[in-house]
């Protein structure tokens, strides 16, 4: 249905040319535009022929939607190599519109399709095989569903991949929907449904940019950026900074990163900027700031490969809390690799930047005795390199100056 309103919407209030420079914007504004009309009888029948045509491989029909796709995947590409997110392939449902045929031709040979008095086509999932939980997979038409094209998706790419696990990554809005996915799969005799599994997200709530209610990721990501921008030029330190820009880009994207996987993945929170942009604090601001303070410590002494430390000399307390902190890191590592949580590599290493900003006070590395000094700057040296390792399993990349 929105595939069919966003077509009728583009017939109706397209601009080609306004498709070509900004086509996520545009086809938003469409797709709101159409939707005020989404309820009238005219529209919605509008909207199932365009859907239907698609299915038809209808040539005119075809060639809107392949635009469509392709500058959307152009923009996505753009967006999230900001985000140093690159994707082998982009296969969404249209690739497994004919595929989807083939499902529903395999669950009627299985047994498992039935067919409502309506004409739907559906799938018993109750135990009791009473009906009582079942999931639609056929329109009355015989046109395929969000559904059949998933399970389409998931026996092609386990075909083609043979993955160990089968992630997918969406809000949890759809948890049901993939619940689903797994079980008719199972029926199906498919027994690798059990490495299949969902890692839901829940929703970022209060968050306004300048465009709006609606919220796109790029304003989001040029909006950090310019409010770092701001604090580095009025905070006292930044003079010297080679590329200002660059670094405010990576500054502002670790706040938003760590904010976002402070909390279960699955929990709405409240997006505040002032938080997430906070120097002092949980904030991927302190992150970066611990990292480049400790990177210019390392520069200050020479940056010199350190052999043959002596390591008996750390006897302080704050020495000896960072060096227990250190030893946790495979265990946190291991933790998030089991339950999927970011959480835990995010208060591993907000507990590390604390730690380390306490010794870094009190372990002074110039003018103390050169094997204190030596051993002292090697411990720093640790830290550093975990909190970058950390960094970049999240996705941020550490900054050297700021």
């Amino acid at each position: 249905m929105q595939f069919g309103l966003l077509g009728v919407g583009f017939q109706q209030f397209g601009n080609k040319e306004k498709l070509k420079s900004s086509p996520l914007q545009h086809l938003f504004e469409v797709y709101v535009q159409i939707n005020k009309a989404a309820e009238e009888e005219n529209t919605k029948k509008l909207a199932k022929d365009f859907f239907r045509k698609l299915e038809e491989h209808d040539e005119q029909t075809l060639s809107l939607w392949k635009q469509f796709r392709s500058f959307s995947i152009e923009e996505y590409i753009r967006i999230y190599k900001r985000l140093g997110v690159h994707f082998d392939e982009y296969s969404g449902e249209s690739f497994y519109q004919e595929k989807s045929q083939e499902v529903l031709k395999m669950l009627e040979e299985k047994g498992l399709l039935q067919k409502t008095m309506k004409g739907t086509g559906i799938v018993d999932l109750s135990e009791k095989k009473d009906l009582s939980s079942f999931s639609t997979v056929m329109r009355s038409d015989g046109t395929s569903l969000y559904i059949t094209r998933d399970l389409a998706a998931a026996i092609d790419r386990m075909n083609k991949h043979n993955c160990d696990t089968m992630m997918y990554v969406t809000d949890k809005s759809q948890s049901n929907h993939f619940q689903h996915l797994f079980q008719i799969l199972k029926l199906m005799g498919y027994d690798w449904a059990e490495r299949c599994q969902h890692v839901s997200f829940g929703l970022v709530q209060g968050m306004k940019t300048r465009r709006g209610e609606v919220i796109f990721l790029e304003d989001v990501l040029d909006e950090a950026r310019s409010r770092m921008l701001q604090n580095m030029a009025s905070a006292k330190t930044t003079k010297e900074i080679e590329n200002p820009v660059e670094t405010a880009e990576k500054i502002g994207l670790a706040a938003l990163i760590i904010q976002d996987f402070q909390g279960l993945l699955s929990s709405d929170y409240q997006f505040s900027w002032d938080r997430a942009l906070q120097s002092r604090g949980d904030t991927g601001v302190f992150l970066q700031y611990t990292h480049a303070r400790l990177h210019s410590l390392e520069q200050m002494h020479g940056n010199e490969q350190l052999t043959d430390v002596n390591v008996a000399c750390l006897q302080e307390p704050e020495a000896i809390s960072v060096l227990q902190h250190l030893l946790r890191y495979d265990e946190v590592l291991y933790r998030s690799s089991q339950d999927l949580q970011p959480k835990h590599i995010v208060s591993y290493l907000l507990t590390l930047s604390h730690l380390a900003a306490v010794a870094h006070k009190t372990l002074l590395v110039k003018g103390s005795a050169p094997e204190l000094a030596q051993a002292r700057l090697c411990l720093f040296q640790a830290v550093r390199l975990v909190l970058a390792n950390g960094m970049k399993l999240l996705g941020i990349t550490p900054v050297t100056q700021m």
